[in-house]
């Protein structure tokens, strides 16, 4: 997949951080946090280009992705308060405290297009997938909500699962009954690192839905 970006360089004290941006609003996509339970509703485009940038992010270990879907149109149905999302990897310790500071300093952006390779997305989110049996396994997104943005921090493979996961989500989510009608389908979910004291697994539901009017949408083979 080709993506078209915008790359910013902000500086915050003595460090120089690397920023991505799509380069358009995914205008028909939404995100709520969760609280255990959050909802990520979006188009074929939406959840196309969501997939894309989780297959960029695994690959690009110095880099923030940071996704503002604030910006797009309000969906007609959900539930909870409207976030961005931003990727970043274990190792590059960004705290969600200073994410404010940085977001602020993002400015006079550079025009980026990059390709994203679907083989080895799809072969490292098998490999995430295989390891997942082994008793010893820790490789999990970890999440946090803060300044009305949800962080994902993960690794090459956990994000290449999610990737993959995203673009099963925009092909086969047009396939579901009732989205002809503007009704949303889940199709999979976004798992994620439990938090201490047990209670109901955090998640964030992955759901299709065609933009209004809805006479324009028409399912595949109709």
């Amino acid at each position: 997949m080709r993506l078209r970006l915008t790359e910013f360089r902000p500086r915050t004290g003595p460090h120089e951080h690397r920023v991505v941006q799509p380069r358009h609003t995914l205008r028909h996509t939404s995100l709520t946090a969760p609280e255990p339970i959050g909802l990520l509703l979006g188009d074929h485009d939406g959840l196309n280009r969501l997939a894309g940038l989780f297959s960029f992010a695994a690959y690009s270990r110095h880099t923030i992705v940071h996704v503002p879907l604030r910006d797009g149109v309000p969906p007609d149905e959900g539930w909870g308060q409207h976030v961005d999302l931003v990727l970043a990897h274990h190792s590059y310790g960004l705290r969600p405290s200073r994410w404010p500071e940085l977001r602020r300093a993002l400015k006079a952006g550079a025009p980026l297009a990059v390709h994203t390779d679907e083989a080895r997305t799809r072969r490292d989110a098998d490999a995430w997938q295989q390891r997942q049996r082994h008793a010893d396994f820790r490789d999990e997104l970890r999440h946090a909500t803060h300044a009305r943005t949800f962080f994902l921090f993960g690794s090459r493979d956990a994000f290449a699962l999610t990737a993959v996961n995203l673009a099963y989500a925009a092909g086969w989510g047009p396939r579901q009954k009732g989205v002809a009608q503007g009704n949303s389908a889940m199709v999979t979910g976004i798992w994620l690192k439990d938090e201490p004291g047990g209670g109901h697994p955090y998640e964030v539901l992955v759901c299709f839905k065609p933009y209004p009017p809805y006479a324009h949408f028409k399912r595949p083979g109709h």
